[in-house]
């Protein structure tokens, strides 16, 4: 029996499961961290072996059959894999209503805003709907305390995998790690030297006098629905992100979050420190090199603190080089989860840090399903704090999309719209290689000169 087990197969939670079990025990009766996409799938579609394989891959992912129960005898609550809880995956076929992708978006629609009780019901749903002849969606749905948004695309992928393995035009690959195996890799990291070593790099990051707001997860207003706001950046913008980038040496998902930083510290409360300034910055970390959890669907993904300060002195250029050489060095240290930083920082029970503003790119491209036309489309991603900036795209920087989500008592709808409209202008007008010689303070008055404030 594995040293996470306990009798009966129950396993403890981890921190970042903790996390979302606090939440449902405050708010048991609202649907706050349901997950959600659905695929769209157009073309010469295998029936048989679409169903096939998504039922194998659903077989595979064991961390969508957990079942949770409180704790007894003064334990903490449990988990275990549980066959009889995995999710069945149902075939629907609407061919026959007047508009089936309006039919299927109700019952999607009416499936994520469902409450979920984490003890009682199964934490995932598998819906196949048929839309046509040669149109299909593959409605996937689960609970975040399960999966999260990487989870969910490495689900996509192994099923497309199997898809063209079963129609003869791949090899089967590899299927997932157990989940048993993540839980033993999490507790041997957490009697470490490595997670010393990790601890006391926070601690001595940390130290800086910089307010960490914290949130109290009982408040009556807690997961309330706020502004939002999503367009495609054009395809023009998504090229230069690409040649910047490159150009600058590097990743284009970093450099997308130090300019959206660059705009955020220029257009929102900063904290003074000395002669200096700061923003902190959220951002989630997948948290899976190295891990089992490269090829393991689970909650992996962790949120880290960046203190963003700007000398306004400073080429782009230097600004960009001293801040990827943190976020490189956070990264090496970003197993450390939040919710230990919390506790190591005296933030009380129940409560939280207030993940705001915040700045998640997710670079997934959409599976390969053997010649198809396949999209991906959210649905739901979870709660957000405060103001929220999500990027999404395939893992080259195409097809990019930005989402600006906002808390409406903190920030007004004027200032929202003007959100939406300055930030992807400041960003256009910053990838171009011959800005990198300017210093981000001319950059910015430039800015504000055309009309971002």
């Amino acid at each position: 029996m594995s040293e996470t087990e306990i009798a009966g197969g129950w396993m403890p939670l981890t921190l970042g499961q903790l996390d979302f079990w606090e939440e449902f025990s405050s708010h048991p009766d609202l649907p706050l961290s349901t997950v959600a996409h659905y695929l769209a799938i157009e073309g010469d579609v295998d029936e048989d072996a679409l169903v096939r394989a998504i039922a194998q891959t659903v077989r595979e992912a064991e961390v969508l059959s957990v079942r949770f129960r409180r704790g007894t005898d003064g334990q903490g609550p449990q988990q275990r894999s549980d066959p009889r809880q995995a999710p069945v995956v149902e075939h629907v076929d609407l061919r026959a209503f007047p508009d089936p992708f309006a039919e299927a978006s109700r019952l999607m629609d009416a499936d994520v805003h469902a409450k979920l009780n984490l003890t009682t019901d199964k934490l995932s749903a598998q819906l196949l709907f048929r839309l046509g002849e040669k149109r299909y969606l593959w409605y996937l749905r689960a609970h975040h305390i399960v999966v999260d948004g990487y989870g969910l695309a490495l689900i996509e992928q192994r099923c497309g995998q199997l898809y063209r393995h079963f129609r003869g035009r791949a090899e089967a690959g590899h299927p997932f790690h157990s989940f048993a195996s993540f839980l033993a890799e999490e507790g041997a990291y957490r009697g470490s030297r490595r997670w010393e070593a990790d601890r006391a790099f926070w601690s001595e990051y940390l130290d800086l006098p910089v307010d960490l707001p914290v949130l109290d997860r009982g408040g009556e207003d807690y997961g309330e629905p706020g502004l939002h706001h999503g367009a495609a950046l054009p395809d023009a913008m998504c090229r230069n992100l690409q040649a910047t980038a490159s150009s600058a040496k590097i990743g284009w998902p970093d450099l997308l979050v130090l300019l959206s930083g660059t705009y955020l510290y220029n257009t929102m409360p900063r904290q003074g420190v000395g002669d200096r300034e700061f923003l902190t910055l959220w951002l989630p970390f997948m948290s899976r090199w190295g891990s089992v959890g490269a090829h393991l669907p689970a909650m992996l993904v962790n949120i880290l603190p960046f203190h963003l300060s700007l000398d306004p002195q400073e080429t782009l250029h230097a600004f960009l080089a001293r801040s990827v050489g943190m976020l490189r060095k956070q990264r090496l240290h970003g197993r450390y989860r939040i919710e230990q930083i919390a506790a190591d920082r005296g933030v009380p029970k129940n409560s939280r840090f207030f993940f705001s503003p915040l700045i998640n790119v997710l670079p997934f491209s959409s599976p390969d399903f053997g010649g198809c036309r396949v999209i991906r489309h959210i649905l739901a991603s979870g709660l957000g704090d405060g103001f929220n900036l999500t990027f999404r795209g395939e893992d080259d920087g195409s097809r990019l999309t930005l989402y600006i989500d906002a808390d409406p008592a903190m920030t007004g709808r004027d200032a929202f719209e003007r959100h939406t409209r300055d930030l992807p202008a400041f960003l256009d007008r910053c990838l171009s290689a011959e800005v990198m010689d300017r210093t981000v303070a001319d950059l910015w008055n430039d800015s504000i000169s055309v009309g971002c404030s």
